[in-house]
């Protein structure tokens, strides 16, 4: 699968963007990931943080490529999540993670399960290594779109 290919069957849509829509999304991004780690908020909470700061890297490196996802279409994060591999060259093993991570999102949000701390852990972790990979490929290819200071 390519994302041409995901063009053609709908899940994305061309985007052309800029360093000001980059920049937003990344200085948004590590601000979940710095919420994710405040220990005096729930686990859920918490995840939801990781998670979100997950899909606003994967979202960057979309529009990186000019693209974003068609949010109107049902598996709208999984279209993220899958295309990492195309955006970033991410492994399939880590995919998967993120993949478990997406669906352990979906059955706390829709069923009400509880995240356990150890879930919350490696969304935090795969968002930190996530949002790295996704600032270093901006680095070298779009450093320009770097506006923002990375910690």
């Amino acid at each position: 699968m390519s994302l041409e290919n995901l063009l053609k069957i709908g899940q994305l849509k061309r985007h052309e963007s800029d360093e000001k829509e980059i920049g937003k999304l990344l200085t948004s991004a590590r601000r979940n990931l710095a919420d994710a780690r405040v220990n005096a908020v729930s686990p859920e909470t918490r995840f939801d943080a990781a998670y979100k700061a997950l899909m606003q890297a994967g979202i960057v490196a979309l529009l990186a490529h000019g693209y974003r996802p068609d949010t109107a279409r049902p598996g709208h994060h999984q279209t993220v999540i899958q295309s990492l591999r195309l955006t970033t060259g991410i492994s399939a093993s880590r995919i998967n993670v993120l993949d478990t991570l997406r669906r352990k999102r979906n059955l706390s949000d829709y069923m009400g399960e509880d995240i356990d701390q150890s879930s919350v852990d490696v969304c935090v972790e795969q968002a930190m290594h996530l949002l790295g990979d996704v600032e270093d490929w901006l680095l070298t290819n779009r450093p320009q779109w770097m506006v923002s200071p990375r910690k």
